[in-house]
């Protein structure tokens, strides 16, 4: 009985992870790897989480990888605000990377804040993606 209950579990779980599991890819290349946060944000969303375990993986598999991670912000808010958000989006980043095993001395963030958009314009089409950690090979 304890058999058959635990094959029916097993592929119970095997349908769970085809239907809607994470989606965890290793990159082929890890520069300018991006994950995107919501506005005022810098809160790992699970599509980022993915990402980032994907590019954990690929450091994993690559252990002479150093990268730098910047933080990134839209246009709106001064400079020192999103300096700082910028900062907290690149150290949310690293933290997912840290926890999942990188050794933090692989790592360096920076913040570029409003600085260096990745699109350029106004309104939200624009702004999304703009707030981002991207990933940089050093």
């Amino acid at each position: 009985m304890k058999i058959k209950n635990f094959a029916m579990l097993a592929g119970v779980a095997g349908l769970l992870a085809a239907c809607g599991g994470s989606a965890i890819v290793e990159p082929a290349d890890l520069n300018d790897q991006r994950v995107y946060f919501a506005f005022d944000s810098s809160e790992i969303s699970d599509e980022a989480r993915d990402n980032l375990l994907g590019q954990s993986l690929y450091m994993k598999n690559h252990a002479d990888t150093k990268i730098q991670i910047a933080g990134n912000c839209d246009e709106r808010g001064s400079t020192e605000y999103n300096l700082a958000l910028g900062a907290r989006r690149a150290n949310a980043a690293k933290a997912v990377l840290v926890d999942d095993g990188i050794d933090a001395s692989r790592i360096s963030t920076i913040s570029y804040g409003k600085e260096r958009p990745l699109v350029q314009g106004t309104g939200e089409e624009v702004w999304k993606w703009n707030r981002n950690a991207t990933t940089t090979v050093k």
